[in-house]
């Protein structure tokens, strides 16, 4: 049985940047899935903002997401469609 796979966008709001380290430690460990990246500083705002393009099933993505929502000032959104 083969999992479903899934296509999707995840949006990263970082408010702190002295946690980048750990979200690239983390993107890099899961960098299976991701397809594309684009991260831009938001310096007006004081943010970071990160956006993927991730391909994988909804187990490898939530373990991604699941591990960047726990860093404390990051935000994580996550939109995933069937593949």
């Amino acid at each position: 049985m083969t999992m479903e796979r899934r296509i999707g966008v995840i949006g990263i709001v970082i408010e702190d940047r002295k946690v980048a380290p750990r979200i690239n430690e983390i993107l890099s460990a899961h960098g299976d899935v991701i397809v594309g990246r684009m991260g831009i500083p938001y310096r007006e705002r004081g943010l970071s903002v990160i956006a993927l393009i991730v391909d994988g099933s909804t187990d490898e993505i939530g373990a991604l997401t699941g591990k960047l929502g726990n860093i404390g000032g990051v935000r994580v959104k996550s939109a995933l469609v069937t593949r």
